[in-house]
């Protein structure tokens, strides 16, 4: 089965930092561009950044400067960097995978900002 397993989310003050982590399994990792999406209650999901399986970097205007994407292939696994945190930083945050037709999304975890 397809799956993607986030980690890494928690409670932190303003200021702070936090790794996430996604685990991609059952699929082809080298085929999919990886990507964290972000959501708040009232407000639409959005994209926070993605990686393609060669290392190319997209990243949203918002947090380009505090967080950073990548990838370690080998361990089919998509990471988040989040540094700077500030309370709008605060949402679900969603591991996707695309391929094609395909996308595949992990349950999320909460990232909470606040003192």
């Amino acid at each position: 089965q397809v799956q993607l397993v986030e980690s890494g989310g928690g409670l932190v003050q303003p200021g702070g930092s936090l790794k996430l982590s996604c685990v991609a399994s059952g699929l082809t990792f080298s085929s999919y561009i990886m990507g964290w999406y972000r959501q708040s209650p009232g407000r639409q999901r959005e994209l926070v950044a993605d990686i393609t399986y060669g290392g190319r970097t997209n990243t949203a205007d918002s947090v380009k400067d505090r967080f950073t994407i990548s990838r370690d292939n080998a361990k089919n696994t998509v990471y988040l960097q989040l540094n700077s945190l500030r309370s709008e930083d605060t949402a679900v945050y969603y591991c996707h995978g695309k391929w094609g037709p395909r996308d595949v999304w992990g349950q999320g975890t909460q990232v909470t900002v606040s003192s």
